[in-house]
């Protein structure tokens, strides 16, 4: 009897558990079998979706289905990235993230998510902050913002794109480093804080490299240091604020891939593979000079372990300079 043939429940069991144990690297094989979908957690239009977009066209072409850019904007890109994190992980939703709904927001409110509840893949692009004043405003190097600024507390003044906002964490961290006391003046983003720079409604500004390049360029605005640890190829000559004496004055936009927690690591893989190859596109890489943008590639660990440390950062200045989006 033992050496009988199996019963009908046991052969089935068996052929469930092959099935189960074997789905994973099916459907890796078979990956990707429809659109997939890469949600921007802003607004199109703006330098995330640029670059989101730039890099779905390459990826789409080297999966060989469409990837999809859909914008998910709203509180301050928490809404973009909770649904991210709350999708289904099988390797058809995916997101492109700037540092602010990761480290910013949720140091701000109580935001549906945690860091943890991710899954990184790979950084795509940084763009480092430029600190920059208006060009009659005869401030014309960062001793010389410093030596003001501390001749006169509180006088100088400097934009943001609102409370919480990388521009204004920036200003915060350089306040902080050089020792100084500059007013905040909050705008309802970017474009507009920029505006009041080039008005002369403000002193200075702290502001990503994309947009202030062509009024630096133009001769319009003056950038007195790059907030970064190396120049910015499109500004050879504007120092870091490393070089300068500031060495932790840091503050870059830094873009990464990240999706639900879960997705099976050959769909990652594969995913991961194709976005760097896009990456390191000669073309793209020309397309992120003429955006302001440097490429910038890692292991999911490394991305991961960035977005602490700076989650870190930013939890240390907003406690120390007691910022709020209220």
């Amino acid at each position: 009897m033992g050496q009988g043939r199996p019963s009908y429940r046991a052969t089935a069991a068996l052929a469930l558990a092959c099935s189960l144990a074997a789905s994973p690297a099916a459907h890796a094989e078979d990956w990707p079998a429809r659109p997939i979908k890469l949600i921007v957690p802003y607004a199109a239009g703006g330098p995330t979706d640029a670059i989101a977009r730039l890099l779905a066209t390459k990826v789409g072409a080297r999966l060989g289905q469409p990837v999809v850019v859909d914008n998910r904007a709203g509180a301050g890109g928490t809404i973009g990235v909770d649904a991210t994190a709350k999708a289904t992980p099988d390797g058809y939703t995916f997101a492109l993230v700037a540092p602010g709904p990761l480290v910013g927001m949720p140091n701000l409110m109580k935001a549906p998510y945690t860091l943890g509840d991710l899954q990184y893949l790979t950084l795509v692009a940084r763009i480092p902050s430029v600190i920059v004043v208006n060009t009659k405003s005869g401030i014309d190097s960062l001793d010389a913002l410093v030596k003001k600024a501390k001749a006169a507390p509180g006088k100088l003044s400097y934009s943001s794109a609102g409370p919480g906002t990388t521009p204004h964490i920036g200003m915060e961290i350089f306040d902080d480093q050089a020792g100084v006391s500059l007013l905040h003046v909050p705008y309802k983003g970017a474009a507009p804080a920029i505006t009041g720079l080039l008005g002369g409604e403000v002193d200075v500004a702290m502001v990503d490299l994309l947009p202030v390049l062509a009024h630096v360029n133009s001769g319009s605005l003056k950038a007195l240091a790059v907030a970064s640890k190396s120049r910015a190829p499109q500004l050879p000559n504007v120092p870091t604020t490393a070089e300068k004496g500031l060495p932790g004055v840091v503050m870059e936009t830094t873009y990464g891939i990240v999706a639900p927690k879960g997705v099976p690591a050959p769909i990652a893989a594969k995913l991961r593979d194709a976005f760097i190859a896009a990456v390191d596109a000669p073309d793209t890489r020309q397309q992120y000079l003429l955006q302001g943008a440097l490429p910038m590639t890692s292991t999911g660990n490394e991305y991961q372990q960035l977005m602490q440390a700076e989650s870190e950062k930013w939890r240390d200045i907003i406690a120390k300079a007691k910022i709020t989006i209220q």
